[in-house]
């Protein structure tokens, strides 16, 4: 069942979603080879629990840590280690959940850290883009599957796949609501999107083929091929008349 969420939900959400952006700006500018994804870990924590947030993922079916850190080949799901340290040249997805009473926002940046490969660069980019391309769909009356068609296309346009495995979702109360939002589909179909619906648009970008596997601690998706994956995504309010995204910090790029 879709949620439609009442301005004084939206309003918590937002404020989640603020906290995520400080999040995100705090990375930017700590991000470097050489620390681990448990030290990214640790930043994230920090950040949620100074300015009143519960980082979600902690605990969310026994997950181990405040966030998911997903190193090169590692799609989604990736569990912080003292043991992975970033080294130059390698790209890294942080995906975070922030509750402020009682009310999530939920966001992916990729890093790249230090100097990129080109190939990695535009990896990083047309996952950026992709999502940026599926916003011309969001409004009142358009449907999911006008999202999830200008997703797919965009990023095969490029020479890319998206997964599917993994997708988009509602969020509100809880992290993970109804409609699912698919990175792949035709346009027209789908749930009918209505003024108050929160959602979280997330390309899953993978540099070669669509397989992904799951490693043995039941958590880390990998590409089958070991080839470069990217992951972007936002919390965003359906409006009459468009959008509004929630996990941006003011002047992010």
């Amino acid at each position: 069942m879709v949620i439609v969420k009442s301005p004084r939900e939206i309003a918590l959400m937002k404020e989640a979603g603020r906290v995520v952006g400080l999040v995100f700006k705090t990375l930017e500018e700590k991000i470097h080879p050489g620390m681990s994804t448990l030290d990214i870990d640790a930043i994230v924590e920090k950040v949620m629990l100074d300015n009143d947030c519960i980082p979600s993922e902690k605990g969310y079916y026994d997950y181990p840590a405040s966030s998911c850190v997903s190193v090169n080949e590692v799609l989604v799901h990736g569990i912080p280690s003292s043991k992975r340290i970033l080294k130059e040249g390698d790209i890294v997805s942080v995906d975070i959940v922030a509750t402020y009473k009682g009310y999530m926002a939920d966001a992916c940046r990729t890093y790249k850290v230090g100097t990129v490969s080109e190939r990695a660069d535009r990896l990083v980019r047309v996952t950026k883009e992709a999502f940026f391309e599926s916003l011309k769909y969001v409004k009142a009356g358009n449907h999911i599957g006008d999202i999830s068609h200008a997703v797919q296309t965009y990023v095969e346009k490029h020479g890319y796949n998206v997964s599917r495995d993994y997708t988009g979702h509602g969020i509100g109360s809880h992290m993970h609501e109804d409609p699912s939002i698919p990175n792949y589909g035709k346009e027209g179909t789908g749930v009918k999107l209505t003024p108050g619906m929160t959602i979280c648009i997330e390309p899953m970008v993978l540099e070669g083929r669509k397989e992904t596997r799951v490693l043995p601690d039941g958590w880390t998706a990998v590409s089958k091929d070991g080839k470069l994956t990217a992951h972007y995504e936002n919390t965003v309010v359906v409006k009459e008349d468009g959008y509004e995204i929630i996990t941006m910090y003011e002047g992010e790029e």
